[in-house]
């Protein structure tokens, strides 16, 4: 792609020209039910970690009461309601950017995708590059994860007593698992639940590993093949 640019920068006296964000990004395509359920349960799920560590003790009750209840912050309404609420839980669905380059529900990630990398690095080489909008709008969410963010309000406000009855009476299991796989999808729905992004460098490095585990097996087989020929033979 960056030999394609170069060509262009040659020819059209350094403009390069596409016909839109989500045109150039491929057609729009919703966010399925799985997804929503699995994006809101990650966000909670590490807006929880954040104050998971508290000692904080709350204390209960009308001020002039000597007999005011002790809570752990922990377990606290407050936390979970901070947590929801403080800002609204689904907020952070717009950090999300569409990566289109990935499969599934990798697709949503935060972070910008290779093509906006490329897009900026050509941008700050002074390379004019035409999206059809202007360039302070590159980096607002797409249709996708407008839609996304929606979708996990309607989800949040649907199953609010499940997210309450995870919380106070089932934290010692995954939230994705309870909410999403016990409450909000059906079983045939959940694909994506279980898709992980691995980044190229790591997906490489892993292959090399497994070819060198695999002749390293290879090189055994073949050695005690050998050894048991060289026994045989001597017997003989």
């Amino acid at each position: 792609m960056l030999h394609f640019f170069r060509f262009l920068l040659l020819i059209t006296s350094c403009a390069v020209v596409f016909g839109g964000k989500d045109e150039d990004q491929g057609p729009v395509i919703p966010p399925s039910k799985c997804e929503v359920c699995k994006f809101l349960a990650t966000e909670l799920k590490l807006r929880l970690e954040e104050t998971g560590k508290s000692k904080e003790v709350l204390e209960i009750g009308h001020g002039l009461d000597n007999k005011k209840k002790r809570i752990k912050y922990n377990t606290a309404e407050l936390r979970l309601i901070e947590a929801l609420q403080d800002p609204h839980i689904c907020e952070k669905i717009l950090e999300y950017n569409i990566h289109k380059e990935r499969d599934g529900s990798n697709r949503f990630a935060k972070g910008q995708s290779e093509t906006f990398q490329t897009l900026h690095g050509l941008v700050n080489k002074g390379v004019k590059v035409d999206l059809g909008i202007p360039y302070e709008l590159w980096d607002t969410p797409s249709a996708e994860v407008t839609q996304l963010q929606r979708e996990c309000f309607n989800v949040v406000e649907r199953y609010e007593e499940v997210i309450e009855d995870w919380y106070y009476e089932h934290q010692d299991q995954d939230i994705t698992d309870y909410l999403c796989r016990k409450h909000v999808l059906k079983r045939d729905d959940q694909k994506c639940l279980d898709e992980v992004w691995v980044p190229k460098a790591k997906e490489q490095s892993a292959e090399k590993e497994e070819k060198k585990s695999q002749s390293k097996k290879s090189k055994s087989k073949d050695k005690s093949k050998l050894k048991g020929e060289v026994e045989g033979k001597d017997e003989l």
